[in-house]
């Protein structure tokens, strides 16, 4: 028992998993980048974090295609130095580097040259001799948006990506992309053809760390294995739901990247509209990727669309202070840092009840949920006897996404003692203490994911084209101006006031951050 009085316990079940992960496949993972940021904090630590699982295939290597020259001994010790950083598990285990680092090779070459893309070649099937990785190939893109096209086409040029003509066609080839994918409606469609005129969707994967998590993945489990909440999860139960991604960092060095796509092309546009139909969706025919993400289209296709003068409305655009003053920063930007929202999706089950969405950078603290408020009870058995009588709150039930990921359900309780009182109980329930196992980090599972040809946790063509869709044209207002004005905001505060007006008008307000 904890100090709160809660006690715990988690009872696994007997038998087979429901879906057996499975074994990857032997691979070659290809990283552009490979010198960047991306590989360097999050793809390199979850490749290792994997070999010291003994999670990854028997027969692996890792190509790094760079463009700046780097034999195998400088790679590696430059590899070394960021796991030593930012790897999960510390201190670094030897062992498993001794085995790890005769599978990472290097080779430096231009996006934008064939000869690169050649020498690209000749390496890999020297590799897949080497390593017995059977000659399927993974290339990951952790690379900026406008390098996806080159290296598209220098692939396809050299002849190392092909189109898969039928399922489960071996040697395979996938490609993994990071997002952005795409600017707006309009490049987002650019891109989808590009990738079109080359791959099968099959092979495409657009990865979304924010669906690697565990909580985002317990939202199925949760909802569709709890006889308890699926009756109670629709308009006659629900009042409103509330999904906050708060940051508590500002944009830090990245300022010129940052004010080129602002807090709703970075956030809301994947990982929140892909967390809200989570929530929101119809329980899929099976846990099958298609299948599930054919369920996920359906709720943006019901999104209802915000335009013109109607998002100044339903949207709060705001900039913390001191943004326009961070380096790399126009000096007039109108690019929004925090973003509130009231959606709606018009479907039967979610008719009339508004999702809030809010997401900004410099806030009061680090925190990602969802907070599904149920309605109040509806007859005033406790109204007491006077007006300043304690007043009862609505049910909540918390799905924590990120830090201490887990589940809370609110509920109100009697207080003992002669008179009737009332007091709030919080049921709070963490995956790492309750489960008493560490949890992988997103990138662990998306990858080895990738290697399985498993695409639940990926978005989808359509998916992506009908996000764009409902947010292009929010874009646009708030760029033009017609969308109301950009708010500033305190650093380490909540956000604008606009955004608790935006509530208060509905008669609600936000969690507290």
């Amino acid at each position: 028992m904890d100090a709160q009085g809660l006690h715990i316990e988690t009872h696994p079940r007997e038998g087979d998993p429901v879906l057996r992960a499975g074994r990857p496949d032997p691979c070659t993972v290809v990283l552009f980048g490979a010198t960047g940021d991306l590989a360097q904090r999050k793809l390199f630590p979850a490749l290792f974090e994997l070999a010291r699982a003994n999670l990854l295939p028997e027969h692996f290597a890792v190509v790094a295609f760079s463009r700046s020259t780097l034999d195998d001994n400088a790679f590696r010790e430059h590899v070394k130095a960021g796991l030593q950083k930012f790897a999960r598990t510390q201190p670094l285990d030897e062992a498993t580097w001794q085995r790890f680092a005769p599978r990472l090779e290097g080779i430096s070459g231009g996006y934008d040259d064939a000869a690169s893309f050649a020498r690209l070649k000749e390496k890999l099937e020297q590799v897949a001799q080497r390593h017995g990785t059977e000659g399927n190939q993974l290339y990951y893109l952790a690379t900026p948006a406008s390098t996806f096209p080159q290296i598209l086409n220098g692939l396809a040029g050299a002849g190392l990506l092909t189109r898969e003509e039928r399922p489960h066609q071996t040697p395979w080839r996938r490609l993994v992309i990071e997002k952005p994918f795409g600017h707006d409606l309009e490049s987002a469609r650019e891109l989808n053809r590009e990738l079109s005129a080359v791959l099968d969707e099959r092979q495409v994967f657009r990865i979304d760390h924010y669906l690697g998590k565990e909580t985002v993945q317990n939202i199925l489990v949760f909802r569709f294995a709890n006889a308890i909440f699926e009756p109670l999860w629709n308009r006659n139960h629900i009042d409103h739901v509330e999904i906050t991604a708060a940051e508590k960092i500002g944009v830090e060095n990245r300022g010129g990247f940052y004010d080129e796509t602002g807090v709703i092309r970075d956030m809301v546009q994947n990982h929140l509209l892909q967390v809200l139909a989570l929530c929101a969706m119809e329980p899929p025919v099976s846990f099958g990727a298609e299948d599930i993400r054919d369920e996920k289209n359906k709720v943006f296709r019901a999104l209802r669309p915000l335009e013109g003068r109607d998002v100044s409305h339903a949207v709060v655009a705001g900039q913390y202070q001191g943004y326009r003053q961070e380096k790399g920063v126009k000096p007039d930007s109108r690019t929004p840092t925090y973003v509130a929202m009231k959606m709606n999706v018009d479907s039967w089950r979610w008719q009339g009840v508004p999702f809030y969405l809010r997401a900004g950078k410099n806030l009061k603290q680090r925190l990602t949920e969802v907070s599904i408020h149920f309605k109040s009870v509806p007859i005033g058995l406790f109204s007491g006897e006077g007006a300043t009588c304690q007043r009862l709150q609505p049910n909540v039930l918390t799905l924590r996404i990120q830090p201490k990921e887990g589940i809370a359900l609110s509920f109100e309780s009697k207080v003992p003692g002669e008179d009737v009182s009332i007091a709030g109980v919080t049921m709070d329930f963490n995956y790492a203490e309750s489960f008493d196992q560490p949890v992988p980090e997103a990138y662990e599972r998306l990858l080895l994911d990738c290697m399985r040809g498993n695409a639940t946790l990926f978005a989808r063509q359509d998916s992506v084209e009908q996000a764009w869709s409902y947010v292009t044209p929010i874009l646009r207002a708030l760029e033009s101006g017609e969308g109301g004005d950009i708010h500033t905001y305190a650093q380490g505060t909540s956000g604008p006031d606009a955004a608790a007006a935006l509530l208060a008008r509905d008669g609600r307000r936000w969690t507290r951050l």
